[in-house]
């Protein structure tokens, strides 16, 4: 990467930055490879980062299945986490999951449910798994929410074979016209597949282990029993170890990484956050696989108001991909994310994935729970890692007093909500979004691969107003 014109003497965020297209041969964005070079299998240069009311078990079997990571968080119960690998690993790496029901269950219960998944359809199984009906929402009707699903059903339920290709599948579903179906293997359900996740899974590959299992990271704090915390999720089965402090370049986090690092063996260890290249070098040198660049450009994140402390992403992810490569290593750029061109700039800027948590807040898949407003709309509640809401739940095994003295210091916003798009209400969608504008960023710049972007890229520098210029005249889109 090269700036268009000399580098200012002070820091840039995603906002002050532009590309400058280049010449390119490339003849279709599908050319592109936007896969990652750190090791860590991933198909996608994206991670959906460790925040309690985001990243869950729906959410990391839907990126996953796509080719992105997703870190479960550090707060969840031992016993919750052992379930969550386990159901993430027994997951298809191509079918989504179905939501099931029994004839007898009632419309409520299938209401409950329904909004799990952004494919909208709960599948009504017999006694065996077998396919017996499709309820959708507008099937509900008028009727009494204690009514039985069999009542109201569609009983001509048509079945696509798990032997189909993917595009098999799509032109089946075209040809029944319906745009979902359950997928079987001899009459039992085995997923759900739609027209849209057929043409996706032509053109994504999902992040595997060696055993083609989807993978998953799993987040675990410096402090206590590190060695104890890492031995026990890496039994599990988590793939990746994410060492997660606000402030990672401190003596903890050093002395967690080295503790780490050895019980990890192959398995790689990403450890944040940190903003300078100084910082990254202790953190590599420590023994730190990928080393997590942010503080304080996270959209629930207040420590820049409360501490002052943190810097500009752009130049931070710049400064510290530079010392990263340096040590043969990579850093990952968490936070700031608000648009496609902030993950093709993070990218640019030397990052090997982009890491944010809220975008991904107001999905189906997110691991809130999903409500109405007075108006009908439907949201989900998100809070900081760093909240007096998530504070609580850290200390919940901490006596009353200890919690209440870490509750009074709180940087991040403990409730905000985050309304489904109309466009973009799924996980899926949010990726379409974002590769799409990577992909095309890419082809702009003349590059067909993560490392020849990071080389050819040429950044400018804008104003405010250059900036507002390149938006929409629709002050809303996102």
């Amino acid at each position: 990467m090269r700036f268009l014109n000399e580098l200012p003497s002070y820091d840039l965020t995603y906002n002050d930055v532009f590309f400058v297209p280049n010449y390119s041969n490339a003849r279709s964005r599908f050319e592109v490879d936007i896969a990652p070079q750190d090791s860590t299998g991933a198909t996608l240069p994206l991670v959906v980062a460790n925040m309690n009311a985001v990243a869950g078990k729906r959410m990391a079997e839907t990126v996953t299945r796509r080719g992105g990571l997703v870190v479960i968080p550090q707060d969840v119960p031992f016993d919750v986490l052992a379930s969550t690998i386990k159901y993430i690993k027994s997951r298809s790496i191509i079918f989504e999951t179905p939501l099931t029901l029994q004839p007898d269950n009632t419309i409520a219960e299938a209401l409950n449910i329904i909004h799990k998944r952004a494919h909208g359809v709960v599948i009504v199984v017999d006694a065996k798994n077998r396919p017996v009906g499709v309820f959708e929402e507008q099937d509900a009707g008028n009727f009494d929410r204690f009514t039985p699903v069999r009542e109201v059903m569609t009983k001509d339920v048509v079945c696509v074979p798990s032997d189909f290709s993917p595009k098999a599948m799509f032109d089946f579903l075209v040809k029944k016209r319906v745009e979902a179906a359950p997928v079987v293997d001899k009459d039992k359900i085995v997923g759900i597949m739609t027209r849209k996740g057929a043409v996706r899974s032509s053109l994504y590959s999902p992040a595997v282990d060696g055993k083609k299992k989807l993978l998953i990271a799993v987040a675990i704090g410096v402090n206590g029993d590190v060695a104890a915390k890492a031995r026990a999720v890496l039994k599990l089965g988590a793939d990746i170890l994410v060492l997660d402090t606000a402030h990672g370049h401190q003596k903890k986090m050093i002395e967690a990484i080295k503790i780490v690092k050895p019980i990890a063996g192959k398995k790689l260890v990403v450890a944040g956050n940190v903003v300078t290249a100084v910082a990254t070098r202790d953190l590599i040198e420590a023994g730190a696989d990928i080393v997590k660049v942010g503080v304080g450009p996270g959209a629930m994140c207040t420590t820049r108001m409360m501490t002052g402390v943190g810097r500009p992403q752009f130049s931070a992810v710049l400064e510290c991909s530079v010392a990263a490569k340096e040590l043969g290593k990579h850093v990952w750029a968490d936070g700031g994310i608000r648009y496609p061109r902030d993950v093709a700039l993070a990218l640019a800027a030397g990052a090997s994935s982009a890491m944010f948590g809220s975008w991904w807040a107001g999905t189906y898949e997110s691991a809130g729970d999903l409500k109405r407003d007075q108006e009908g709309r439907l949201f989900k509640e998100n809070y900081g890692m760093a909240s007096r809401r998530a504070v609580k739940n850290r200390s919940r095994d901490t006596n009353l007093f200890e919690q209440a003295k870490r509750e009074l210091f709180e940087e991040g916003i403990s409730e905000s909500r985050y309304y489904l798009s109309d466009e973009r209400p799924g996980a899926e969608d949010i990726i379409d979004h974002i590769v799409a504008g990577l992909r095309s960023s890419m082809t702009y710049a003349g590059a067909k691969t993560i490392e020849e972007f990071q080389d050819k890229a040429v950044i400018g520098i804008q104003s405010t107003s250059g900036y507002q210029e390149g938006r929409a005249l629709d002050t809303n889109w996102d």
